[in-house]
């Protein structure tokens, strides 16, 4: 028995992350079909662009997939509305309080389920009602928690603090990671950046390559008197460094920031003068494929390394 794939209806416990920028309708259905959940991102649309990749997702798959809302969305009670309208069975929240939200949301017969990176903030999701909690670790690309707590301390820490079915992310893109998260109290598992290079991703293909290009050390979590958020070294990386170390204040930082970098960077493919945002996991990401091999390479080592670990007669006073 798996909680996760019983509340999603899915074959396998792999919830592809809702990133901005990365995941519109083509890789939320490819992820889906493939028999994990798939997640239009909603952080990166105008409302009217979120209605029509939900209708596209509904067209391209028949299994079931959900909307990632960030709470801080400036038109979110539209971007509510638009997925209510529509149907939209599963919805992920995050950026803000799931107490806004949630009953609202099951009111409407949607599952909800909410990312933190913290298990104060998982015990806020059990006393809101959610249905399952993503629990997000340092490692994860794109806006972080501000405790800096990675996955491998966070997710044990949110086990003992909730009884609700739980998610890991941050830092898993293979069947290794998976076992690891399991093995962690995991029930689930939220992958980003190994799908953010998938041929389905909406991302430009500069942005997909700088990726695979990158090594240990190429992101860092930069914008912390913002909102932390992991970003790969470029230019306007370097440009956030330097004002960060002459102690720039809040005003300063929003002004280098300014509108639209994020999509300038991962959409429009401005490689060095834009925002790229991705996880540490980048740096053992190797090539481009589609959504449903990835999704399979990661089930298959997964089965392996678990058989394996199981038959494993190394005991560790000896």
């Amino acid at each position: 028995m798996n909680r996760i794939k019983d509340l999603f209806r899915i074959q396998y416990p792999v919830i592809q992350a809702g990133m901005i920028w990365c995941s519109g309708w083509k890789l939320a259905s490819a992820v889906s079909n493939a028999g994990g959940l798939g997640l239009i991102g909603a952080g990166s649309m105008h409302p009217e662009v979120l209605s029509e990749h939900i209708l596209k997702c509904k067209k391209a798959t028949d299994k079931p997939f959900g909307v990632n809302i960030p709470l801080l969305y400036p038109q979110i009670d539209e971007i509510i509305r638009i997925v209510c309208d529509n149907s939209v069975k599963i919805v992920f929240t995050s950026a803000g309080s799931p107490k806004k939200y949630t009953s609202f949301l099951k009111n409407k017969g949607i599952i909800v389920a909410h990312v933190v990176a913290s298990s104060k903030n998982a015990k806020k999701c059990e006393e809101a009602g959610v249905d399952a909690v993503v629990a997000e670790g340092f490692e994860a690309g794109g806006h972080n928690g501000a405790e800096e707590t990675t996955t491998m301390a966070l997710i044990p820490s949110v086990r003992k603090a909730i009884k609700l079915p739980l998610i890991a992310a941050g830092g898993i893109a293979s069947g290794a990671g998976v076992l690891a998260a399991f093995a962690l109290g995991a029930e689930g598992v939220q992958i980003g950046s190994r799908f953010a290079v998938s041929v389905e991703s909406s991302a430009h293909i500069g942005f997909k390559n700088k990726i695979i290009q990158s090594s240990e050390g190429d992101t860092k979590l930069m914008l912390k008197k913002l909102g932390p958020v992991r970003l790969l070294k470029n230019k306007f990386f370097d440009s956030v460094k330097q004002a960060e170390e002459s102690c720039a204040t809040e005003s300063e930082l929003k002004e280098l920031l300014g509108q639209g970098r994020a999509k300038k960077g991962m959409f429009e493919g401005e490689l060095e003068e834009g925002e790229l945002e991705i996880g540490q996991i980048a740096s053992i990401i190797e090539y481009n494929k589609p959504a449903a091999e990835i999704l399979k390479e990661i089930i298959v080592e997964y089965e392996s390394l678990r058989i394996e670990m199981t038959g494993n007669s190394f005991k560790f006073d000896t």
